[in-house]
């Protein structure tokens, strides 16, 4: 008998974690130490050995992380921040937010990140700073936007709020980098639905540049560097204790939990491909780049028909998502930039094609086939 297969269900995720987070927080009331203080302090360390950075700075969402990084880079009015149309809306707002202008470069089809080639083309003695996103857990092609970056001496913010845990193998022979580590600066999200995800909003930046973390403490705290003593004006952008002390309990499962969604991946792979859906075109699978360690915080097909396709799947119960179906350079807010339709033509496209369906770790395996079922009637039905 077919179930309810939520988009995502954190339900099993609580009652295996209920004790030791209610331990956690209990001991956050007991210190009242609620802003900041020790535990934000031990998260960040935690996180910083994590991704192998020599600093992590706790914020109150990721996308005050983008914009403190930006704003720590000296990034401001007259300057462009290079960065992904077919991404969330703050890829594009935090440049906004500090008085520079968002430019936006294609995508690549196959992996839905940024074109480094055409990240190149973007590049104009304006640019100062290019911000890739390492969209729906995979890490962008880093070697060739570091390159870039590198002939250009244009300082790197990469947006990891969807890819903790993800790697990325830089040059021919080297180990995996985390995402978020290897440029100027890497920023977080832990979102509830995030693959490490709070009780609320919350964010990171992680860094390995001394004078940058620096900046970045002062700027969350309204650019103080003693108390009542302003160099600049800065952020009320806080980590609090409640939401790192749940964090600090989950991190030690991300590993487990980004291992499980892989599985799922490579299971959709599989019972899509048994179906007859991908050799039909009916559906195209995410594509992996053979460099990068894919956590999977969305499942992404293309899918043929996807508006009806989604109608089936409301009615047989099964959940999805789609990102982003407005690009950004066509947002009304961005319509002073000048973009028009057909700029971006990838990013367009995706945006009427991509997909995102539950991946969850705790699917059982007859969720999964249930999804591709559903979707295996659908087509079936539509020839």
């Amino acid at each position: 008998m077919a179930t309810k297969v939520p988009l995502l269900d954190l339900t099993p995720q609580l009652e295996n974690l209920r004790d030791e987070i209610g331990r956690a927080v209990a001991r956050v009331v007991e210190s009242q130490h609620f802003i900041l203080g020790p535990e934000v302090r031990s998260f960040e360390e935690e996180i910083a050995a994590f991704v192998g950075t020599r600093h992590a700075v706790g914020c109150a969402s990721g996308t005050d992380a983008l914009i403190l990084s930006l704003a720590a880079l000296g990034v401001g009015p007259g300057d462009e921040v290079i960065t992904t149309p077919f991404s969330f809306f703050a890829t594009a707002s935090c440049a906004v937010k500090v008085g520079a202008t968002p430019r936006f470069a294609d995508i690549d089809p196959g992996t839905f990140n940024l074109s480094p080639e055409a990240v190149e083309a973007a590049v104009t003695p304006r640019t100062a700073a290019i911000l890739p996103v390492h969209l729906f857990g995979q890490c962008c092609a880093m070697d060739a936007l570091l390159a870039v970056a590198e002939r250009a001496r244009i300082p790197v913010v990469e947006d990891a709020c969807q890819a903790l845990s993800a790697t990325y193998r830089r040059g021919t022979t080297g180990d995996p980098a985390q995402a978020g580590s290897m440029g100027d600066v890497g920023c977080y999200s832990f979102f509830p639905s995030k693959n490490l995800g709070g009780f609320g909003d919350g964010g990171l930046i992680a860094t390995s540049d001394d004078s940058l973390a620096r900046e970045l403490r002062a700027l969350r705290v309204h650019g103080e560097t003693e108390r009542y003593h302003h160099r600049v004006v800065g952020w009320n952008s806080r980590l609090d204790a409640l939401q790192a002390a749940v964090l600090r309990v989950k991190l030690p499962h991300l590993a487990a939990w980004s291992r499980a969604r892989a599985r799922n991946a490579a299971e959709y792979d599989r019972l899509f491909t048994e179906a007859g859906l991908v050799g039909a075109e009916r559906i195209r699978l995410p594509e992996r780049d053979p460099r990068a360690g894919h956590i999977f915080n969305q499942y992404t097909i293309r899918a043929r028909e996807r508006d009806a396709l989604t109608a089936h799947l409301t009615e047989s119960e099964i959940g999805w998502g789609i990102y982003y179906p407005v690009p950004l350079h066509l947002q009304e807010c961005f319509r002073y930039l000048g973009y028009r339709e057909g700029d971006f033509p990838e990013a367009e496209r995706a945006s009427r094609e991509a997909l995102s369906l539950p991946v969850y770790p705790e699917l059982a395996p007859s969720q999964l086939e249930q999804v591709v079922g559903t979707i295996a009637d659908f087509y079936r039905a539509t020839g």
